[in-house]
């Protein structure tokens, strides 16, 4: 359930952003459900290989090239969805920060439920 939540939060994600960036374009539903699971299946298994190649240009830069790597990973996805269009880098650059704020502002909203997802506080103890 997590997972269809999830790619259901980076749909919502993806559309509102082709509202406000005129340079993100969706032909269809479908190709706005299949940009989001690939987006997801992108940042799980291609993202993490990029960041471990590219681990000395991002210490370089102290992180912001993970800012880069996202904007990759949205013209990865835009290259192989029919009826996803992305207009250029930085289209693609900054709709990538926004997707990722407002998914994390929006998954911070639904509350699953789940150990991995719930904050506990220490039951006793001291706290420092």
């Amino acid at each position: 359930m997590p997972f269809l939540v999830q790619w259901a939060i980076t749909a919502l994600s993806l559309w509102v952003a082709s509202l406000i960036f005129r340079g993100l374009k969706f032909e269809s539903t479908s190709a706005l459900v299949v940009s989001a699971l690939l987006l997801g299946l992108a940042n799980a298994l291609v993202k993490p290989l990029l960041i471990v190649l590219t681990l000395p240009l991002t210490l370089l830069t102290f992180g912001l090239f993970l800012l880069v790597i996202n904007a990759l990973m949205v013209l990865l996805v835009s290259a192989l969805v029919r009826g996803f269009k992305v207009s250029g880098f930085w289209t693609a650059f900054f709709a990538s920060i926004f997707v990722s704020i407002l998914s994390i502002a929006v998954g911070s909203l639904v509350d699953s439920g789940t150990p991995e997802t719930t904050i506990q506080m220490p039951s006793g103890g001291n706290w420092l």
